[in-house]
């Protein structure tokens, strides 16, 4: 049993749990009001397997960081509890069957695609690359945990026959809310964890900036988040509108209430703002997700009904 907890713990499953929910309101929206119900769950197992594919390349090259930092310390790989060849071929085997099922049980090739282009993505252009050069680097090394709208839609408009356009400018909105997000984030944890990477010489920006630069980075990235949320509108109902506005007015006031604190000299605590960014994504998701379900008539429907009448 503890080499099957060793394995599933190179997948960093609580990541995978918010990359997988990211992909379920996508999937709704992707054809509103039906629940595909058989592709939704075939989707995310097969995403489980590319998310936990890359999670386990990411452990392998990250192998000489997590050495040095304390809250990495207890991973498979830092522990000696699995070889890095064997969490290599881990990753491969994992990869190959994430490909196959969803080119072959789904039905998209380019949903497979996706899961090939994050790989690649997260491990050499955001890990290898990104991650040890440039404090920049969660800004657009973010763009792979983004990558999971895109792979459930493909899937499920591959499967509409009804001749609606694909819209897939709605999905690409769901990329850059989570895009903008990843960010303020990302950010929060790493001034909490600030030595850490200082010690594992990763720039990270609450390493290279002062405080009062990292939460101004997190209060602009923060409303970039928001705004963006809001371009969805008028492809949903008043319950996401409604969902959107109030979850994104707490996030903007925890990221504000953030930045306020630190200019001011207050002891301040990073990690409740990165608790309400989880649990902000959630809401807003969940909110689109309810939205789709019960296929309400969109806002852009109801304006543009009430100005053909």
């Amino acid at each position: 049993m503890e080499t099957v907890k060793a394995y599933f713990a190179l997948t960093k499953p609580r990541v995978i749990e918010l990359l997988l929910v990211a992909a379920i309101p996508a999937m709704l929206q992707a054809d509103r009001g039906e629940v595909h119900v058989w592709l939704i769950l075939a989707t995310l197992f097969g995403g489980w397997m590319g998310a936990a594919a890359a999670n386990t390349f990411n452990m392998v090259v990250d192998y000489d960081i997590d050495q040095k930092m304390g809250r990495t310390r207890a991973r498979p790989l830092v522990r000696h509890t699995v070889t890095k060849e064997r969490a290599r071929i881990f990753a491969i085997v994992l990869l190959v069957a994430s490909v196959l099922w969803l080119g072959l049980v789904c039905g998209s090739w380019l949903a497979a695609f996706f899961i090939l282009l994050t790989n690649w993505f997260y491990i050499f252009v955001y890990t290898k690359w990104l991650k040890r050069r440039t404090w920049q680097n969660v800004i657009w090394g973010g763009a792979a945990g983004c990558m999971p709208v895109l792979v459930g839609w493909a899937v499920i408009r591959g499967h509409v026959t009804d001749g609606s356009p694909d819209q897939w400018w709605q999905a690409i909105v769901l990329f850059m809310i989570i895009f903008f997000w990843t960010p303020p984030h990302t950010w929060a944890l790493a001034m909490k964890y600030r030595d850490d990477y200082e010690r594992a010489e990763v720039p990270m920006l609450p390493v290279v900036a002062t405080p009062e630069a990292t939460t101004r980075q997190i209060v602009f990235y923060s409303w970039l988040t928001v705004i963006t949320s809001l371009l969805l509108v008028p492809a949903a109902s008043w319950v996401y509108f409604a969902v959107a506005l109030l979850s994104g007015a707490a996030f903007l006031i925890m990221a504000t209430r953030l930045h306020n604190g630190v200019k001011a000299g207050g002891d301040v605590k990073p990690l409740k703002l990165f608790i309400l960014s989880n649990n902000y994504l959630a809401a807003l998701f969940l909110g689109l997700s309810v939205d789709a379900v019960f296929g309400l008539q969109t806002l852009g429907e109801l304006v543009g009904g009430g100005l053909v009448g």
